[in-house]
């Protein structure tokens, strides 16, 4: 108990209730200067995110499925991401490729952009509602879903911040509610929030309709890289694999230039599917091999879903895909929230480039891990700003830039 309370940094507060009485950030908060957003500047992105019609996907036989094939396989080398949105009637698609559309003119030069993720504008507003409504809860009723055990233990599930291992370890301007939401054993349905009424019939069926995307995802992964559709998706079906919700909350920031929503960092997961907020922006990427590190803004496109691969695909396909690193900045004017789903393996399932993809002109890249284990190094490194991937790479491998963590 007494080392508890020498140790008060390791409990910092909630960002949301900081962020209504302070006029400058805390020093904690503030990163270091070459990390800053406003050195560290974004710019705009030099091509489109392409944005890929998964119902074509598993038609690689006709002209217009192996088209599609070939634009995935082009997002996920260049960038590492991809959006897909509810397919569009053909008047909206003439529109959107003329540029009629002002908030989507920017993405006219991608021709055929209706999609296919299946989820309907209203229904992706209810569940950007259920996770306004959470955070926008008093204080005391989101307490009753805290990460911290006995208010001083931090736990990997619940609402609060992330780890914290070191008192001049530099702070995120984020909260967040982290929930293990598949398969239903694993389910903590106390830190489930009561509150909105609609949030766990929302959540429930928004998972189920983003664990179709992921299949359909996972096994084009696997044919683009002459494997058998099912590889990957008969891996998210085996033991105790799991998928994480985590919903972030980022308060206005009175310096955003000076502090970050969240740090520069890759995902642990398999494949994440990210739901954006349609009004704020504030998501940035570096391109993938790219070692200039060059910060990108990530363009909001209403109503869509942005896919990334994370960390596990990257060591299993042996680099042939690239977990992207990008970052979180604030805003002084407006908060903003999103919600992220990682699709992660077994906690013991090993971790390694699968043979098939490994021989003289491809020599092995990353060493073998557990998911459990690169978890519990990810959030280590993460917290003090330094890289999980480090510890599985080889080190003949060419290097990239950026940090990685698992976040949203």
């Amino acid at each position: 108990m007494a080392e508890d309370q020498a140790q008060p940094w390791k409990i910092p507060p909630i960002v949301q209730e900081l962020a209504a009485g302070v006029q400058e950030p805390p020093s904690r908060y503030v990163a270091h200067e070459q990390d800053r957003p406003a050195v560290a500047a974004a710019a705009a992105m030099p091509e489109p995110i392409p944005i890929v019609d998964l119902s074509r996907l598993s038609a690689a036989d006709d002209d217009g499925g192996a088209n599609e094939v070939a634009k995935l396989q082009s997002a996920l080398q260049n960038w590492g991401l991809f959006l897909v949105i509810k397919p569009l009637s053909f008047l909206v698609v003439f529109r959107y490729h003329d540029g009629v559309i002002d908030d989507q003119a920017q993405f006219g030069s991608v021709s055929v952009q209706a999609v296919g993720h299946g989820m309907e504008p209203e229904f992706l507003a209810e569940m950007m509602e259920a996770t306004r409504g959470f955070f926008n809860l008093p204080l005391e009723e989101k307490q009753r879903y805290s990460n911290l055990v006995d208010g001083k233990e931090f736990s990997f599930e619940g609402y609060g911040n992330d780890m914290v291992v070191s008192e001049d370890q530099i702070l995120d301007w984020c909260d967040r509610l982290y929930l293990i939401v598949e398969p239903e054993s694993r389910i903590v349905h106390s830190l489930w929030p009561a509150r909105p009424p609609a949030f766990s019939d929302v959540m429930r069926e928004y998972t189920a309709r983003c664990r179709a995307i992921a299949d359909v995802v996972l096994a084009s992964l696997a044919r683009q890289l002459g494997l058998h559709e099912g590889c990957f998706v008969g891996m998210m079906n085996e033991g105790l694999a799991m998928t994480h919700a985590r919903f972030n909350y980022y308060p206005r920031c009175p310096r955003p230039d000076l502090v970050l929503g969240l740090k520069p960092h890759s995902d642990a997961s398999v494949i994440t599917v990210v739901l954006i907020d349609d009004a704020v922006s504030g998501l940035q990427v570096q391109k993938p091999n790219d070692g200039a590190g060059v910060w990108y803004d990530v363009p909001i496109v209403p109503n869509a879903l942005l896919i990334n691969v994370g960390d596990a695909i990257e060591i299993m396909s042996n680099g042939f895909f690239m977990s992207p690193v990008h970052r979180a900045v604030t805003n002084a004017e407006r908060d903003r929230v999103s919600l992220a789903m990682f699709y992660t393996l077994d906690p013991e399932k090993e971790i390694e480039p699968l043979p098939e993809l490994v021989d003289e002109k491809r020599p092995r890249r990353y060493g073998k891990t557990t998911t459990k284990d690169y978890l519990a190094v990810l959030f280590e490194r993460f917290a003090r700003g330094g890289r999980a991937m480090d510890t599985v790479k080889i080190s003949t491998a060419q290097p990239d830039s950026g940090t990685r963590s698992e976040d949203g």
